[in-house]
């Protein structure tokens, strides 16, 4: 009698099994793009129009979803063909809305590089009514008007903030804490109108300065950097805090001592990026603080032009020589755009380096 020995099946790993090579979804984007651009073509020739990008992309993004889920579904099985429909969805979802940043960022820099030159930074629109002039002004009134905001919100928002975590019990908490959730979303017209009306009752109507631009400011600021505030202090683990009042340490002298240099990275960069919210609001300063085209380093003295309210001014209100003042408020919203883009890197960078290493 014969007996035949078969060779052993080598065995095969169930999770590495029936995989689809790592170039596949890439190849089947490039064929459903090229079949949505044939079919956009073949449109654009039927109707007579343009041949057009979005229909390609849209024919194309939807051909992919179909196409990658059912050969995933044959090769893979069904999770895998449900995490790759889904991953497409996320990533389509994710490039749709990076379309308008592009796009804004793009164009606000294409038409504000005409008037980015050393005369735009170094001098104002004083007796300026058709070329040159610059946008010093604007910016000088930009950050003493914020400087002024931080000034005012910081510290109250950190003490606010100080208090709902370390002393906060009861009703009152909860009524900062109601309070502090309805200012988050109060519009800014509504900052700058309590503003004007705060500041008409002491100077009469008509008033406008600098500081009262800082105090609608500091409205918008100072939910910011009250939830900022709590959340790092909340981080804070309880056991320094225990180890600090064990030691016959004041409650005060912890908090000052021990909580707040741990959150102290956290709370600069919410107080940066809360900085960063409100520097581009034109509708409070535009009625509280107004416009002027002279300098103003006196926030507490006549009007103060910032640069929203600039860039506003120029586009709404062009003189003879209209392409101008279009330059002007193009290259205006450009340093906006750096302003807020250099303090969000400063905020990240504050983040990284202050931030308290864990232990090993």
């Amino acid at each position: 009698m014969t007996t035949t020995i078969s060779a052993p099946r080598q065995a095969q790993n169930p999770l590495t099994a029936g995989q689809l090579p790592r170039w596949s979804p890439w190849a089947t984007l490039l064929a459903a793009l090229l079949v949505g651009a044939a079919v956009a073509g073949l449109i654009a020739g039927a109707s007579g129009a343009q041949f057009s990008i979005v229909t390609t992309a849209v024919i194309g993004f939807v051909l992919y979803l179909v196409a990658i889920t059912v050969v995933s579904q044959l090769i893979e099985g069904g999770r895998k063909a449900t995490d790759r429909f889904v991953t497409g969805l996320v990533t389509g979802a994710f490039l749709l809305a990076l379309i308008p940043l592009v796009s804004l960022v793009v164009t606000v820099v294409a038409n504000g590089l005409a008037r980015f030159d050393l005369e735009f930074f170094t001098y104002s629109m004083r007796n300026v009514v058709g070329e040159g002039g610059g946008v010093l002004h604007a910016i000088v009134g930009t950050l003493l008007v914020t400087l002024w905001a931080a000034i005012i919100s910081v510290p109250v928002g950190i003490f606010t903030a100080i208090y709902l975590v370390e002393y906060g019990k009861g009703k009152l908490a909860k009524a900062i804490t109601f309070f502090v959730d309805v200012m988050t979303g109060i519009p800014s017209i509504v900052a700058g109108l309590f503003a004007y009306a705060l500041f008409a009752l002491f100077f009469g109507e008509g008033v406008r300065s600098g500081i009262g631009g800082a105090v609608a400011l500091s409205l918008l600021m100072i939910p910011t950097v009250v939830r900022s505030t709590e959340e790092m202090l909340k981080l804070v683990p309880n056991d320094l805090r225990e180890a600090s009042l064990a030691l016959g340490v004041p409650k005060w002298l912890t908090i000052a001592k021990v909580v707040l240099p741990t959150a102290l990275a956290g709370i600069v960069t919410g107080v940066t990026l809360a900085v960063a919210r409100v520097i581009g609001e034109t509708a409070p300063l535009l009625i509280i603080a107004g416009f002027t085209t002279n300098m103003n380093y006196n926030v507490f003295d006549g009007r103060m032009m910032t640069l929203p309210v600039f860039a506003y001014n120029q586009y709404v209100s062009p003189g003879v020589q209209e392409q101008a003042y279009f330059d002007r408020a193009w290259a205006a919203a450009l340093i906006l755009i750096l302003i807020v883009m250099i303090l969000n890197i400063v905020a990240r960078l504050i983040a990284h380096f202050f931030a308290p290493k864990a232990g090993r």
